[in-house]
């Protein structure tokens, strides 16, 4: 029996739904917690670490103020994955509302993985209670 073009949207409908909150959930598990560190901050540290460096005489103060600059030069680059972060925050708020209700996903189950009130609420996903 062949499918009808309905049933192929709905599939379709759900692979890229669970894609985007795979992609969303992935993302969210390998931000750090803590203060949002933003671009100007780190540019910042490596202007004072940039100065620091020019006038250390000593080679093992100069070593370490090397490498802590190279982390930050590698902070600021990273930074540019909020952008991609960003991206997949709007695609998850705009299907996360459906895919919940499709698959029996509570606000609380959303809130233990670690999905942000905000988050939640833009998509229009309802607060619940625990039974």
């Amino acid at each position: 029996m062949a499918m009808s073009d309905a049933h192929k949207e709905a599939l379709a409908t759900g692979r890229r739904e669970s894609r985007a909150v795979k992609a969303y959930l992935e993302a969210l598990a390998a931000k750090r917690p803590g203060r949002p560190v933003t671009t100007e901050s780190v540019k910042k540290k490596l202007a004072a670490l940039e100065e620091k460096l020019a006038a250390e005489p000593d080679p093992l103060k100069r070593l370490d103020l090397v490498q802590a600059k190279l982390d930050a030069e590698d902070q600021l680059g990273g930074l540019e994955d909020q952008a991609d972060f960003d991206a997949l925050e709007e695609e998850f708020v705009s299907i996360a509302k459906s895919y919940s209700e499709r698959k029996g996903i509570s606000y609380s189950a959303w809130r233990e993985v670690g999905v942000g009130a905000r988050v939640l609420q833009n998509a229009g996903v309802p607060r619940t209670r625990r039974g």
